[in-house]
């Protein structure tokens, strides 16, 4: 299955988030993602001005693994809750600080922390979307409940490893972890609390208390601990926990990152092509020469001649072979391959290219779900949209995923970020002059916004499931301005 997600990033960036998740049964686990990007003639996108480099060196992929799901009220119940894994981990290192006991102690840490934002984010989402209001103070009261729940009880755990064999440094890992899900809290609650002050119900009121009383006893405890906090008055601290908390994300995180090492694929194919190519280029030259020399023979002028025509012709049937081989043919096969590895064992790879094509070579499925506008379309006869095609396949083992560790590790999580600047410098000014009359009939000039729209239609195929989605980024110089979902079934 592929599960897919559009947003905004930042200004000049818009995500793709790609969950690729396996099926059990299934020892090797394939997945297609086809990208189409419909670009704007006006933006002078083409092969020439905008070549393979350019897109990879505004594209940014991270590859992590999926989060084991868990509910808040399971991650400190049951045997093989994280807490239990987190608990032996910490009996182990206390009791014989290895080598090995502190990566597991540290693992479990980062793990639990990892786990324990995923379920906060989930259950946060959820209670923003909940349509049925008479079980939102249940549900934040579950939630506020929940998290005291699991902050006491990981809290808790730190007097096993406050012990003589465990040093500052390895003691500081735990604290790391600690501050991180507090900053997780703390976020997610104002979240919430945002949604319920909007919608002004005075049956709201008993638990926004609630909420705020859990950040208010997330900030005391950080500042008894000496976690630094936001402040109001205070922008260079504030700025200093920013970077704080980026660090501690990072750090949590980066248990679910994966291993991965890219290179050029298909370098042996290629390079038998290019020979192919040299090869044809010297049997036309030596054909021409064994043929004059036959029937001139040798220290002639038409034989000098022939060897002269035959040694230029030579060079371009060479070059012209050396194109059709790499750009025609080479279009079959990827541009990079990328190893996926998890603690040194492979558990798949990634291939990724990209070029442009034409409207003809685009399938007629992709077309339809463009659906051009009328004045589009018109115009599209002498200023036709450039279209660019980048093509993902990812193969995931799913033995291998099973083998590496308690958690169930079901797929892995493709992050890609698409840095628009490359786009923008044939740009017009993004605000234009417009008039219109004024109550007194006067004329009037005010502001309007130049847009360009980036249109993405992405297929995604997993066995015989197949699945197409449009998205429409509107942008300027100014940066991205809104991402826009199209019903592909309707268009």
């Amino acid at each position: 299955m592929i599960e897919s997600n559009v947003k905004i990033h930042n200004k000049f960036s818009f995500e793709l988030k790609l969950g690729f998740t396996t099926r059990k049964k299934l020892k090797q686990n394939e997945f297609v993602v086809n990208s189409w990007f419909f670009l704007p003639n006006s933006l002078d996108i083409n092969p020439y001005t905008y070549q393979k480099e350019d897109f990879y060196r505004d594209l940014k992929s991270n590859i992590r693994l999926i989060t084991p799901v868990y509910l808040l009220r399971d991650l400190v119940s049951g045997k093989n809750s994280p807490e239990k894994y987190l608990e032996e981990a910490l009996t182990r290192v206390a009791s014989n600080p290895t080598r090995t006991n502190i990566n597991q102690y540290e693992y479990h840490l980062k793990m639990f922390a990892s786990i324990f934002k995923s379920a906060v984010r989930d259950e946060t989402s959820h209670l923003l979307s909940n349509k049925i209001k008479e079980d939102n103070e249940f549900l934040v009261e579950a939630y506020v409940d929940n998290i005291k729940s699991i902050t006491k009880t990981y809290r808790n755990l730190r007097r096993i490893i406050n012990v003589p064999t465990i040093n500052p440094q390895l003691l500081n890992y735990f604290f790391f972890a600690d501050v991180f899900m507090s900053n997780v809290i703390e976020q997610h609650a104002f979240k919430i609390l945002n949604h319920l002050n909007r919608e002004n119900d005075k049956k709201t009121a008993a638990i926004k208390q609630k909420l705020v009383a859990l950040i208010k006893d997330e900030r005391a405890y950080k500042k008894e601990k000496g976690f630094p906090v936001t402040e109001k008055q205070k922008a260079s601290k504030n700025r200093e926990l920013v970077h704080q908390f980026n660090l501690l994300k990072k750090y949590a995180e980066n248990v679910l990152f994966l291993t991965t090492r890219k290179k050029k694929d298909g370098i042996l194919k290629e390079q038998i092509f290019l020979s192919l190519a040299a090869g044809i280029s010297m049997v036309f030259a030596t054909a021409v020469a064994f043929s004059f020399q036959a029937k001139y023979g040798n220290l002639t002028m038409p034989f000098f001649v022939a060897l002269v025509v035959s040694y230029m012709l030579k060079d371009r049937i060479k070059e012209l072979g050396r194109y059709y081989f790499a750009h025609k043919l080479g279009r079959r096969y990827f541009d990079h391959i990328t190893t996926i590895k998890l603690n040194d064992s492979k558990i798949g790879w990634s291939k990724e290219a990209v070029d442009f094509i034409s409207e003809p070579n685009t399938p007629p499925e992709v077309m339809r779900i463009r659906n051009r506008s009328a004045v589009l379309e018109a115009d599209n006869r002498n200023n036709d949209e450039k279209i660019l095609l980048y093509r993902k396949r990812i193969r995931l083992n799913r033995g291998s995923l099973d083998k590496s560790g308690v958690y169930t590790l079901v797929g892995v999580n493709d992050i890609i970020r698409f840095n628009i600047s490359g786009l923008t410098n044939k740009m017009d000014n993004p605000v234009v002059p417009m008039f219109f009359l004024d109550d007194h009939d006067k004329a009037e000039v005010i502001k309007g916004e130049k847009i360009y729209y980036l249109n993405l239609i992405m297929q995604f195929r997993f066995q015989e499931q197949l699945e197409y989605k449009r998205f429409r980024i509107a942008m300027n110089r100014d940066g991205i301005k809104s991402i826009e979902k199209f019903d592909t079934k309707k268009a």
